[in-house]
């Protein structure tokens, strides 16, 4: 196991800056997932971890070892791809342990190594069987023991559950976790999906057009975000944002308040009014979509059995002092 530390870690292609600087000291042991849009940067991040992109600047160290200039095969990772990229032709077991067999490991060690593999991921009936014989699930726990039998200092995953469907990323969520947690194994999650990222972290680092704009673990970046864009994509539904003019704030500045904060009542009785456009109810809690005047949109955490206004009725909206969240034009968080 080993500890893994980017520091000042940069990339450009050409003139175009992709990774803008990005600074972290990963625990030996610790969890950490890469989160953000499609384009952030994530993978590119992860890559350079890998080996797979050159670092443009900045350094990279694993177990205190500068590993810029290194191979992927001499940096002690291994990495869990979306695609599970498993040999067609070959069983569980070979597929398994083909990196091993690659790197002349004696066969006796290999096997021993894929059975202590297999018997943690509930993978030993599966064993002579061909991936096109496997589930969605199955492959992907495939993919995790050729990782596993590795022994590697740093497990990098790149959106590994991206192919499967909600239920089963449900499972292997939690699967994932607990390997982790069983290996002691440092991590680096690369994922688009924010409710991965909070309940797998031990740490996460939000990324924003190649910055990491807040790096903490999952419930202070959600109590506490950094940016405007911190706390629109962190929480679903996301952070309401209105102008803080409306409420005596500066010209620019933006109030953000979660659903959940935001209280129903009588069309006058609030801070705010709005007319109920469109209401979805989801058994345990039910969510109010309404319009401003101004056409801002703005949506409303309410509980499953709470008494709701009908749909095209004006409502009046109410929070508590102290749960709005102030930003600045450039959306910094104003404290």
């Amino acid at each position: 196991m080993a500890t893994l530390t980017l520091e000042n870690v940069q990339k450009s292609f050409g003139d175009t800056k992709v990774i803008h600087g990005v600074d972290i000291d990963v625990a030996d042991g610790e969890f950490i997932v890469i989160v953000g849009p499609s384009g952030c940067g994530k993978s590119t991040l992860l890559r350079m971890v890998a080996g797979l992109e050159g670092v443009s600047g900045g350094e990279i160290r694993i177990g205190g070892k500068r590993v810029n200039e290194q191979e992927p095969m001499d940096r002690d990772i291994a990495m869990v791809f979306q695609n599970y990229a498993l040999y067609p032709h070959m069983s569980v077991a070979e597929n398994m342990g083909y990196g091993l067999k690659i790197a002349k490991t004696p066969k006796a060690e290999i096997a021993a190594r894929v059975q202590e593999a297999a018997t943690l991921l509930q993978l030993t009936p599966y064993l002579k069987r061909k991936p096109r014989e496997l589930s969605g699930g199955q492959r992907q726990r495939v993919a995790m023991g050729r990782a596993i039998v590795r022994r590697p200092s740093v497990f990098l995953f790149d959106e590994p559950l991206s192919n499967l469907d909600a239920k089963l990323r449900v499972q292997m969520r939690l699967e994932i976790k607990q390997l982790q947690r069983k290996l002691g194994v440092t991590a680096l999650y690369v994922t688009h999906d924010q409710v991965e990222a909070m309940t797998l972290a031990d740490r996460m680092i939000v990324m924003n057009a190649g910055v990491a704009d807040q790096i903490g673990a999952p419930l202070d970046v959600y109590a506490d975000p950094a940016t405007a864009f911190v706390a629109g994509f962190i929480g679903s539904p996301p952070t309401n944002f209105l102008p803080a003019a409306r409420f005596g704030g500066a010209e620019g500045e933006m109030l953000g308040i979660r659903p959940e904060h935001l209280t129903l009542g009588a069309a006058g009785a609030g801070r705010i009014d709005g007319r109920a456009v469109s209401i979805e109810p989801l058994g345990a809690e039910t969510l109010v979509h309404l319009r401003l005047e101004d056409g801002t949109a703005v949506t409303v955490r309410q509980e499953g059995t709470a008494e709701l206004p009908a749909e095209g009725a004006e409502a009046g909206l109410s929070w508590a002092t102290g749960e709005e969240m102030r930003f600045d034009d450039a959306g910094r968080r104003l404290r």
